[in-house]
């Protein structure tokens, strides 16, 4: 009995030791979730707006169940339907390298529950990535700086754009013409990301972004997307 109860207080310990995200992470799934949004990209159904730096030598093209960019520079693909409340947000992507001309292994970026400030437009930036600045928005920047680093940022407009997360090692960065599973939860001020069903980061935000827009951002890259869902969760 002695050994029972010294076990239970060891836990007990090691409840308060272990890292945040162990203890909280929590693996929402899309049961009992209402699903809001699908596009297969069989079609374009109008509900993506490309803004691409250098447009002449970029492409956003959708058909046969994809959702190809093929950036030159800096790109953004918003998602035209603004979100709210509690949300998760699911779809595959790949960065393709095979000798294109923006081929490059870097860069599988997201902004979401992205608004303006000072404005309700959100569609009128020119693709350069700190043309976004000014926004209120979440950011995970997967393999940027040539496939170098994984980012989890805050953007707060002119209170600046803090890094909250960081990895450098292997397993967070990118492999060419590879097929992840994506997921972004936002619930009750919990913020996740998931790839292939690993929690990437979870973060517990005091003043959390409860509305606005998604969108796929990437620089230097040619990106293919598909299977896109948007659930109310709960």
């Amino acid at each position: 009995m002695t050994r029972i109860k010294n076990i239970k207080y060891l836990l007990y310990l090691l409840a308060f030791i272990m890292p945040v995200d162990m203890v909280c992470a929590q693996q929402i799934s899309a049961e009992g979730a209402k699903l809001l949004y699908a596009d297969n990209f069989k079609a374009d159904k109008k509900t993506w707006v490309a803004e691409f730096e250098q447009p002449v030598n970029s492409a956003m093209t959708i058909g046969k169940g994809k959702l190809d960019i093929s950036a030159s520079a800096g790109a953004t693909i918003w998602f035209k339907n603004k979100l709210s409340g509690n949300i998760m947000i699911t779809y595959h992507a790949a960065v393709v390298d095979a000798g294109g001309k923006n081929d490059r292994v870097s860069d599988m970026n997201t902004f979401w529950m992205a608004s303006n400030p000072l404005s309700d437009s959100i569609f009128k930036h020119d693709g350069k990535f700190s043309s976004y600045d000014n926004l209120h928005l979440y950011y995970a920047g997967i393999g940027g700086h040539d496939n170098t680093t994984t980012r989890f940022r805050k953007y707060a407009g002119d209170q600046g754009k803090k890094v909250l997360k960081e990895y450098t090692d292997k397993p967070h960065l990118l492999t060419g013409n590879q097929k992840y599973a994506v997921k972004i939860v936002v619930n009750n001020g919990i913020i996740q990301y998931y790839i292939d069903d690993e929690l990437f980061w979870e973060f517990q935000d005091a003043a959390p972004y409860t509305e606005g827009y998604f969108g796929f951002r990437t620089t230097i890259s040619h990106q293919v997307y598909d299977n896109f869902k948007v659930y109310q969760l709960k």
